[in-house]
């Protein structure tokens, strides 16, 4: 008699250490060594590149069908190893991690699952659209709204990596003020969702399983790659699309770049911001090229906050496990974080 077993149950430890060495490698390979060697650059150059908006120009290039191809092959080639292994790991949760012990750390509401979630997102130190399928799969392995916002939201406004290069290019007192508003921005952002979004979506979790997070039976490589392209299936079209948008749009998001200030281009740009989608750490040289244009400490300060917290492919990408109102009170907690921020970057610089 043949007996088919749940082969994350039968090997939770081989699973979970498979998952740990995979995670490992993979970002001391997309993340840690190539940040190791940039933040030489940052601190010699005081620089990291040019604007990926703009480039050598003042401003961004018009509405166009080249201006949208331009931009999504500046950003896939920044992106396509990170994004790759978010894909990677987004999976591996489903198929290598005991769903209880996800749960049990990370499926609570409240402070304790989204300090964790923050926790874990610092060493991994990926964009926002990479860090989406690791968030869709840890939310379907029954981490709670909290903890996903937090690790997802985490990941590029807290990186480490970001933060150093930062300092080297546009001085500790940035660095300084996106730390102290970067952890506001998370743990606000993450209370907001657990309070004003989807109650469904935290009832769920006390009530059973979500249908993803069935228990899958077979074997586990193949399970694996299974599940790999059937994320990969359900994110990347839209992703792409959005992309492609935006970098034909970035004219019309960022219209000018020189000297402005004030409430009016504040707000401006903490919505641009939320929108608009960046590799890990543009928003440095974004801001530097813009401040050595003449624009405003409170714009900078919005677009510091919200070019790296959320875009709108990533927000498309987890629409299958958030809704659009969860989705919704993201977005607004980050508009409010990067107006927040730049009213406090008027004063303190």
């Amino acid at each position: 008699m043949q007996v088919r077993m749940n082969e994350k149950r039968l090997f939770p430890f081989a699973g979970t250490m498979i998952f740990t060495l995979v995670a490992i490698v993979g970002f001391a390979y997309v993340k840690w060594m190539p940040y190791y060697a940039k933040a030489f650059l940052a601190q010699s150059h005081h620089f990291i590149g040019d604007s990926i908006l703009s480039g050598n120009s003042v401003s961004a290039p018009p509405v166009s069908w080249n201006s949208a191809v331009d931009y999504a092959i500046a950003y896939s080639k920044a992106i396509w190893k990170a994004l790759l292994l978010g894909l990677i790991l987004g999976s591996g949760i489903k198929v290598l991690l005991p769903t209880q012990w996800v749960s049990a750390a990370l499926g609570r509401l409240g402070f304790k699952s989204v300090a964790l979630g923050s926790l874990f997102a610092i060493p991994c130190m990926m964009c926002t659209c990479c860090a989406a399928p690791v968030a869709a799969g840890m939310r379907q392995s029954r981490a709670s709204v909290g903890s996903v916002v937090s690790w997802w939201i985490s990941n590029p406004v807290l990186n480490p990596a970001t933060l150093i290069f930062m300092g080297f290019v546009l001085g500790w007192g940035w660095t300084l003020f996106r730390v102290v508003l970067g952890i506001a921005m998370v743990f606000g952002v993450a209370y907001l969702a657990e309070r004003y979004g989807d109650q469904r979506e935290a009832v769920s979790l006390e009530q059973g399983l979500p249908p993803e997070a069935e228990a899958l039976k077979g074997n586990i490589l193949t399970l694996w790659g299974r599940e790999f392209m059937a994320l990969a299936i359900k994110l990347l079209p839209e992703y792409l699309i959005l992309v492609l948008l935006l970098g034909a749009a970035r004219a019309w998001l960022f219209p000018v770049l020189g000297a402005h200030d004030g409430i009016f281009w504040i707000v401006a740009m903490a919505v641009a911001g939320t929108l608009f989608v960046i590799p890990t750490a543009g928003e440095v040289p974004i801001v530097q090229a813009m401040l050595a244009l003449g624009l405003g400490a409170g714009p900078a300060g919005a677009l510091i906050m919200t070019l790296p917290a959320v875009s709108l492919p990533s927000l498309a990408m987890l629409s299958r496990i958030f809704s659009l109102r969860t989705r919704l009170v993201i977005v607004v907690g980050v508009v409010l974080s990067g107006i927040a921020g730049g009213l406090i970057a008027m004063i303190a610089f």
